[in-house]
């Protein structure tokens, strides 16, 4: 069973507790706008009797007007077949319902997959997907790091999701904090 989910990075920082000196708040200037886009890709894959693996796929979208900003239907189903490759075993997929995901292509392309099964979570519930738990741990290491380039920015993104797929029980820590209860 596998949980996909995606997510944006920009060279604009998140948000984070930090410190400083009584009185002096501390401020951090950045000028990220329209410097590029990193748009990742991740799927938590979990098999009885197998570690739980994160898998992830980086794009990285320049700046300028009239470029894709997202990832497409290829890219996803590339993923997906990265992940079948890893896992040796059928897929069901749960993901949401982002308009990549619901189109007329992707339908073509997983139809052409008869090792893939595909069940879409309700509407508005990110609470569901253990990926976003995935996304908020990266994002929240990330609080207040200004980076100057976006090829740094996609390094620190990969070191990240490197170190959390050699975590499997923090990855079973998002799972279980969907509150999902996966018995067969």
């Amino acid at each position: 069973m596998c949980f996909e989910d995606e997510a944006g990075f920009t060279r604009r920082p998140p948000r984070g507790r930090t410190w400083g000196r009584r009185g002096r708040t501390p401020v951090v200037t950045v000028s990220g706008r329209r410097a590029g886009r990193l748009s990742v890709a991740g799927l938590i894959a979990m098999r009885p009797g197998s570690r739980t693996r994160l898998c992830h796929r980086l794009l990285t979208h320049p700046a300028g007007k009239g470029k894709r900003r997202s990832m497409s239907e290829r890219d996803f189903i590339a993923l997906i077949d990265g992940t079948h490759h890893l896992v040796k075993a059928p897929i069901v997929l749960v993901w949401d319902r982002l308009n990549t995901h619901v189109s007329r292509r992707m339908r073509g392309l997983i139809e052409e997959r008869a090792w893939l099964t595909v069940f879409l979570l309700p509407a508005y519930s990110p609470d569901l997907n253990p990926v976003e738990w995935v996304w908020a741990h990266v994002k929240r290491s990330l609080a207040n790091l200004a980076v100057m380039a976006l090829d740094r920015l996609e390094t620190l993104v990969r070191n990240r999701l490197k170190r959390l797929q050699y975590q499997p029980h923090t990855l079973n820590g998002f799972i279980t904090g969907t509150g999902l209860t996966l018995t067969s």
